[in-house]
């Protein structure tokens, strides 16, 4: 009861301070979309057979999503409509490129491949998975079912992964032989760099290298997905602050942070920053805070329950409720049960949704940042 208690305090703390609206607006956060973490179950089984040492639901499930991830997602989301008729959205926070592990094999260093040609390359090697899976991508941007946006250029830290391949490191090589980025060891002399980090850093010096690959990311992101992205979330919210100022610039107008962070500023250093939806003095962006969370896989608890109560206590507040969750939960190319666990649980909790509040709203993530930016 005191755990209960507790946890509804917080969720109706959280959401007093920032922008405010009457309107039932749900929003999807979803990330990591584009990124390779496991190639295969076989590739998973490589791993752990040479010793890298796998953990947690990421390391068992997460997956580039398969033509049927994408499908049986896409139904579940067109089976709900809002208010307005339209159909539930997902703002799949999205990176342009992975690993090229063959180049990187070879030359020794971090080279990158484009989404598309990943896709190419897995509907060659895994048809029965992947074959079409790109061509559903768009499929699923123009129906409305996704509205894609800027999450990085690559989801790994570059840094830490050409100082591993340079003194060939078992679990780097282990994994680029079996193409997947999964149970990476960090660098005892980086302690605060971790592997999915791409913009977390040791020294301040680094984060100079970190403009440099958002720039390019910016251009691939474009690229990849024909259109320009507006909203940005960097991969585990790591991201040094001095960083903003270059992403407002280059036409990001909003930015997606954590409710509370402990900003590293170098070598070990933290700043403490708290964040709410809005504009904040200062600052030529809006910030976007997700304050729901739905993580259907991470563990046996009532997720739908749970983030069911998170909502109300949003809409009690006047504020948008911005769902947050990760591809893993979605994904069924090593175990079909982790997808159908996923997919049964959203369908459930949009049709709680839109039966406990009839004029829910459905927006993405830039449309939520445009509405906030106009008021």
């Amino acid at each position: 009861m005191i755990s209960k208690l507790k946890r509804a305090l917080v969720d109706n703390l959280k959401n007093i301070p920032g922008w405010k609206t009457r309107r039932k607006i749900v929003v999807f956060s979803i990330d990591d979309y584009g990124n390779i973490r496991l190639d295969s179950r076989q590739a998973r089984e490589n791993l752990q057979q040479a010793g890298v040492p796998l953990n947690g639901r990421f390391d068992a499930y997460d997956t580039l999503g398969t033509r049927q991830d994408l499908s049986m997602l896409f139904d579940v989301l067109s089976s709900v409509k809002d208010t307005h008729g339209r159909s539930a959205v997902f703002t799949p926070y999205a990176l342009p490129c992975n690993i090229h592990f063959e180049e990187a094999l070879k030359q020794g260093r971090y080279v990158y491949e484009t989404l598309p040609e990943t896709y190419s390359k897995l509907a060659a090697e895994q048809p029965e998975a992947y074959e079409g899976a790109w061509d559903l991508w768009y499929e699923g941007i123009r129906a409305g079912f996704m509205k894609p946006q800027f999450h990085g250029r690559e989801h790994l830290n570059i840094d830490l992964f050409n100082r591993k391949l340079s003194r060939k490191d078992e679990d780097i090589m282990a994994n680029l032989q079996n193409r997947s980025y999964a149970g990476i060891q960090k660098d005892k002399e980086w302690p605060t760099v971790g592997f999915t980090h791409a913009f977390s850093f040791w020294k301040e010096e680094q984060v100079s290298g970190h403009k440099a690959i958002l720039e390019d990311g910016l251009n691939r992101f474009e690229e990849v997905f024909g259109f320009p992205t507006t909203v940005f979330t960097p991969p585990a919210q790591q991201l040094h602050p001095k960083l903003y100022t270059y992403l407002e610039q280059s036409g990001v107008q909003a930015i997606d942070k954590p409710l509370l962070a402990n900003r590293h500023t170098g070598e070990g250093n933290f700043k403490k920053e708290f964040n709410k939806t809005g504009r904040k003095k200062g600052q030529g962006h809006v910030t976007l805070v997700r304050n729901v969370v739905f993580e259907p896989n991470n563990g046996n608890a009532d997720h739908v329950g749970k983030a069911l109560s998170q909502i109300e206590a949003a809409f009690r507040w006047n504020k948008p409720a911005n769902i947050s969750s990760h591809r893993v939960n979605f994904c069924g190319h090593i175990d079909p049960r982790n997808r159908e666990k996923g997919l049964g649980d959203l369908k459930e909790l949009l049709n709680r949704i839109t039966k406990k509040w009839p004029d829910a709203e459905f927006l993405s993530a830039d449309e939520l940042a445009k509405l906030i930016e106009k008021n």
